[in-house]
């Protein structure tokens, strides 16, 4: 059985008609090609797949397509602007050296997304909580922290709210 989906994708309307058993991970990578939801354990144990639904981070591997009717949903492609620029929180990433292979960073960006957004400052240990659900085989996790916090940082500076 098939059904309509209706849903922004990073800040576009789009209309799919998707498989109900079928995942928004397979919904994000076949139809919209948003090769950046990697598909890891396939459980929701990993976060490789993790995307924003309506500003929250969710594993897109065991959330069915089928739920995102009316949903603003955010991949790590959306935080790239119009002229290829990477965002703040990406270019953190790449400045920290928080990636080796890669293949888990965008999941880490998308659940860090709420942290940077938030108008306070996350402790370490916070931080570390709130990407708990990610799961990374490269790197020390020192430095995906590091990058968040810096990340986070410079935008409370940014709106006056740390000196």
């Amino acid at each position: 059985m098939r059904k309509d989906i209706h849903c922004t994708v990073n800040g576009m309307e789009r209309e799919f008609n998707v498989d109900v058993r079928s995942s928004l991970l397979e919904m994000l990578r076949g139809e919209e090609h948003a090769h950046s939801v990697k598909k890891g354990c396939e459980v929701g144990e990993c976060g490789a797949c993790t995307v924003l639904i309506d500003g929250r981070p969710f594993v897109s591997c065991i959330y069915l397509a089928i739920w995102a009717e009316g949903k603003d949903i955010m991949t790590s492609e959306g935080l790239v602007d119009k002229n290829g620029k990477l965002s703040d929180i990406q270019e953190a990433f790449i400045s920290e050296g928080a990636v080796q292979c890669g293949f888990c960073t965008p999941g880490f960006i998308m659940s860090a997304i709420p942290i940077i957004n938030a108008d306070r400052k996350y402790s370490r240990d916070e931080i570390k909580k709130w990407i708990a659900g990610n799961f990374c085989r490269c790197t020390g996790y020192q430095k995906i922290v590091d990058a968040i916090e810096k990340t986070q940082e410079k935008r409370l500076r940014e709106k006056g709210l740390l000196k």
